[in-house]
């Protein structure tokens, strides 16, 4: 006895060739393309270990190609393989609500085709059509196992391309046919394992989420969102298997779904419980929501504003429209044929969901949950990534862009001074790293437009910005008064220069759906200290400019972190001769800062003075300028700013004091 297997290298296929290897005698052939050659190697070689290295060599592996007839074997293969294979087992097909129409049609109507002719040509006893639940569209009442063309709603192209599939199996008169239609087939009932997000597991991350706003015991009360019917891949391979072999069921059509009633909102307080997340206490019933008419609730969700709110909660939960379309269950399904067929074995009926939930949920969360940014290394968040770092050639840039480039990332590095960017590469190059150096001078828009040109005809794309490059001016205003230069220099270096790079790297970052931005602004914009208001007015600039741009772009998958950076030890406080007395972080712990904003990806990251300084100010303006003009009275112009040199200066014990406060925690 032999088995011909599409789809073997699938979630339910791979399983399907384990459990024949272990079970039943005989050769396997599988079809695979090419391209998926190794990975049926890597899961020949996990059945040698996990079944037996002699069992694994009965897997033949078949190259050929759903989209071709005969599914793209050459006579010669034909004629080889007839008459040896008994069971042929159709599995392949597209099960995915959110592909093209072109792509089901293709796969799922041709591919079929295409195994029918095979079939027939090899000769085979017994083919076996794995269709799905999906076959029955929005068919109101009980779907029986013998039912197929009702006149029923086929709603998307999933539907009704695995409604054509099945009409070719049953139509063809070749070949005995049998046919499997599984409800929604999650993840391992003992192991959790499940291959990609698709069904309920769109809504995982929302139940994540929930967890993290709310306690547990909150309890919450919804609408009924009617019927739903999910199986574990294992129970249905076991069940798939057994009933393919059992005698006189050609022309059959078996439901291997789930015969007790199954809510969505009794599945959801399943995984929150699973999850340790709120559950739904109460649910409104259907029996009234349904007479209530949708259309003044559907016309005003289509405005723009709300589409849009819409849109954006969608994409940053991970559900698509088209599954949340299809949430629901319309019709309830007869088991009585595949009941009788599963009679006295250990797949009678499924393992109820609330014994294998938590393991689901705890494999989603350790093996698939890529989204979850907190948990990941900084390696994991940087490998292969293109980071643009401006003033990298000395300071924070320097340290930050070392950094990156140990956890993987690319660096290109961003100064006026060469060499010393240089420096810097061959640093990153002599660890094993790979960096690259663009001279630009970013207060210079033309030398800005430049470097764009440069570095994306060398990349074609960034995939984070570090905006790090920056001009401090500590001076009063009654000394600016014939200075109007310093503001335009601090504003076009701190301003528009970051700005202009923004504007250059969005459009190919939300072509692309993904890109983060990190501004380096500072404390002073959260405490507006007297005589920086040239700089602070340039960082409060950039900030608001980020504020607004990054509402626009966080559908497109663009976000942006800025940082009110505390008071570092670089050179660009060294022309302030009291700031060395006082107490000022690294440049590598400010590049930590950097490092985990881009690991996290928050919208804001800062100390508690610069906290406390934002909800003082907002509370009592007028008493904080009172003290702020103290200190302006107290602490005076710097030497440097005065046009003197080789001035000493002297910190106070308040200075010192006041300014350990910048050190505060980061969040």
């Amino acid at each position: 006895m032999a088995y011909f297997l599409t789809g073997a290298t699938g979630f339910i296929g791979r399983r399907l060739v384990e459990r024949l290897l272990d079970k039943r005698p005989g050769k396997v052939y599988v079809l695979v393309r090419e391209s998926s050659r190794g990975r049926l190697d890597d899961l020949t070689a996990h059945w040698g270990l996990t079944i037996g290295s002699t069992a694994a060599k009965r897997v033949e592996p078949v190259l050929g190609d759903l989209r071709k007839p005969l599914l793209g074997l050459e006579q010669e293969q034909v004629a080889e393989l007839r008459g040896k294979v008994v069971h042929f087992f159709h599995l392949a097909a597209v099960y995915d609500m959110t592909a093209p129409a072109e792509l089901n049609t293709a796969v799922n109507v041709g591919g079929t085709a295409h195994a029918v002719e095979l079939a027939r040509a090899l000769e085979v006893d017994h083919l076996h059509h794995v269709s799905s639940i999906a076959v029955a569209g929005e068919y109101r009442g009980l779907f029986e196992e013998g039912f197929f063309d009702e006149r029923q709603k086929l709603p998307s192209p999933y539907h009704r391309t695995k409604f054509e599939a099945e009409r070719i199996i049953r139509e063809q008169p070749y070949v005995p046919w049998r046919v499997y239609r599984p409800a929604i087939v999650v993840g391992d009932s003992q192991t959790g394992e499940m291959d990609k997000i698709d069904g309920p597991y769109y809504f995982f991350k929302a139940i994540q989420r929930l967890r993290q706003l709310l306690p547990e015991w909150t309890p919450l009360v919804g609408v009924d969102l009617g019927n739903t019917n999910v199986v574990p891949v294992d129970w249905v391979v076991g069940a798939l298997e057994h009933i393919a072999h059992e005698p006189d069921l050609d022309g059959e059509a078996f439901h291997l779904t789930d015969p007790r009633r199954q809510r969505v909102v009794d599945v959801i307080n399943e995984l929150a419980a699973a999850a340790h997340a709120p559950h739904f206490v109460a649910s409104v019933d259907k029996r009234f929501t349904d007479p209530v008419p949708r259309w003044p609730l559907a016309l005003a969700l289509d405005l723009p504003p709300w589409r849009q709110l819409r849109k954006l909660a969608l994409r940053e939960l991970g559900i698509p429209a088209e599954v949340l379309a299809h949430m629901e269950l319309v019709p309830r399904f007869d088991t009585l044929q595949a009941g009788r067929a599963l009679a006295g074995t250990p797949f009678e009926q499924p393992p109820p969901l609330h014994e294998y939930a938590g393991r689901l949920w705890d494999y989603w969360e350790r093996e698939m949950d890529t989204g979850i940014v907190r948990g990941r290394t900084l390696r994991e968040a940087l490998q292969g990534k293109r980071v643009m770092i401006t003033g990298a050639s000395s300071g924070i840039g320097r340290s930050t862009a070392l950094k990156v480039a140990a956890a993987g990332a690319i660096p290109l590095l961003v100064a006026r001074n060469v060499e010393k960017l240089e420096e810097t590469r061959a640093e990153i190059v002599a660890a094993g790293g790979t960096a690259y150096v663009y001279a630009a001078d970013l207060s210079d828009m033309d030398s800005v437009d430049r470097l764009l040109e440069r570095v994306l005809a060398d990349h074609r794309h960034v995939d984070m910005l570090v905006n790090n490059a920056g001009r401090s001016i500590r001076r009063s205003i009654a000394l600016s008064y014939d200075r109007f230069h310093d503001f335009e220099r601090t504003m076009q270096l701190n301003y528009f220069g970051a700005v202009k790079l923004i504007i250059g790297l969005l459009p190919m970052m939300r072509e692309r759906g993904s890109g983060h931005i990190v501004n380096i602004s500072s404390i002073g914009v959260q405490t507006n200290p007297p005589r920086f208001s040239a700089y602070v007015a340039s960082k409060a600039a950039l900030d608001a400019f980020t504020r607004v741009v990054a509402s626009e772009v966080v559908g497109d998958g663009v976000t942006f972190t800025t940082i009110h950076m505390p008071l570092v030890r670089t050179p660009m406080i060294a022309p302030t001769k009291m700031y060395d007395a006082f107490p000022a972080i690294s440049p590598e712990d400010a590049a930590l800062m950097i490092c985990e904003s881009l690991r996290t990806r928050p919208k804001h990251m800062g100390t508690r003075l610069g906290t406390f300084g934002e909800i003082a100010y907002a509370l009592s303006p007028k008493a904080v300028d009172r003290i702020l003009h103290l200190a302006y009275r107290v602490f005076p112009d710097s030497a440097a700013s005065k046009g003197q040199k080789n001035v000493e200066e002297r910190a106070s014990f308040e200075q010192i004091a006041m300014a350990t406060l910048t050190r505060g925690v980061h969040w």
